[in-house]
């Protein structure tokens, strides 16, 4: 690191890319070295935007460049292990844009690869560096809501539709990450179903299950053809209970002291009497701190201390089982399929005889 700064090449300067670049840009911690990417004109564009950064078409240049410390990978999800398992070889720490890499077998080449060399490897899930999704897991580790019942979320909106992933690994993998960060357990099984609605292309729509060892369940519903965009959360506990809408500009969460009561008449336990308990909502502070500039700040940190990322290769392995699992689901019509015991060994689902 020259300068006490880390020296940050960034490949890809599509959708995403950009947003890395401003954000790396302005972190005192971090230097942005180069770019890099295909197409000509988006290179242009962050010439215009960053005159002192370098560009390239040739992503080996920033394996070769010794004031480059860490790459952050924006491509497409067929590429992603290819080119970070290639700045891993070459001594170089790694930001990957969710998910990781297209399969568990992959993913975990890299995590092995990382923890060989020493290198921070760490996957863009950017939402679990909201203050949204912070606060949230701060509710539930303070048992705020009791015991948790379900998490049930839809995400949706027009497009916009990938060529080499479906829409469970472009918007479900949210959710999925943001489920294993704010609970306390880990799903044991994945139900899903999904449509195709263009000749030629992935599922464009889906909804799916997480199961748990107790009463909890999550339901994600994704969807690429909503004529709105939608991004909303409900999450129930024995307590109170969560909305959280991502859109809403500034109460994206209320919390609602609201829920049931059981009661079991003494003469007979097998009859119970439900109330229902209405009280206040609230809505708690939430900072406007940008999240990919929280995630940016972490990832230095990580690298500078070598400490473990709360979206680590790990965390993205875990997410990537479910997807798999997702996907074998869909291919079975629905079939639940079981994720293997203990969770997060890095081995693949196997479908519920």
């Amino acid at each position: 690191m020259r300068d006490s700064q880390l020296g940050i090449g960034v490949v890809g300067c599509g959708y995403w890319g950009p947003n890395l670049v401003r954000n790396f840009s302005i972190n005192p911690a971090t230097r942005v070295v180069g770019v890099s990417d295909l197409h000509p004109g988006r290179l242009g564009a962050m010439k215009q935007l960053y005159p002192a950064v370098e560009t390239t078409s040739c992503y080996e240049d920033f394996l070769k460049d010794v004031r480059i410390d860490a790459i952050a990978i924006a491509t497409p999800v067929h590429t992603h292990y290819e080119l970070a398992i290639a700045a891993l070889r070459a001594g170089k720490h790694v930001l990957v844009e969710k998910p990781l890499a297209p399969s568990v077998e992959l993913v975990t080449r890299l995590i092995e690869e990382a923890d060989r060399r020493g290198l921070t490897l760490m996957v863009d899930h950017t939402f679990l560096y909201t203050p949204a999704v912070q606060k949230i897991r701060e509710l539930l580790l303070s048992r705020e809501l009791g015991d948790i019942y379900y998490y049930d979320s839809t995400r949706a909106s027009l497009g916009l539709f990938q060529k080499d992933v479906n829409v469970i690994w472009d918007l479900a993998v949210h959710d999925i990450s943001i489920i294993h960060h704010i609970l306390d357990e880990a799903p044991i099984a994945v139900s899903a179903t999904g449509s195709c609605h263009v000749a030629g292309s992935p599922e464009n729509m889906a909804h799916i299950t997480l199961f748990f060892a107790d009463a909890c369940v999550a339901h994600v519903s994704v969807n690429w053809l909503s004529p709105v965009k939608v991004r909303q959360t409900f999450i129930g506990g024995s307590k109170k209970m969560i909305v959280y809408d991502d859109l809403e500009p500034t109460e994206k969460i209320k919390v609602y002291d609201k829920g049931i009561t059981l009661d079991a008449p003494p003469e007979d336990a097998h009859q119970f009497r439900i109330g229902y308990r209405a009280g206040d909502m609230w809505a708690p502070h939430i900072s406007p701190t940008e999240a990919l500039q929280t995630e940016v700040e972490h990832f230095v940190d990580c690298v500078r201390t070598g400490g473990q990322p709360i979206s680590s290769g790990d965390s993205g392995l875990r997410v990537i089982e479910v997807l798999e699992a997702a996907s074998c689901s869909i291919a079975k019509q629905g079939a639940p399929v079981l994720l293997r015991e203990p969770y997060g060994t890095r081995q693949r689902a196997r479908a519920i005889a």
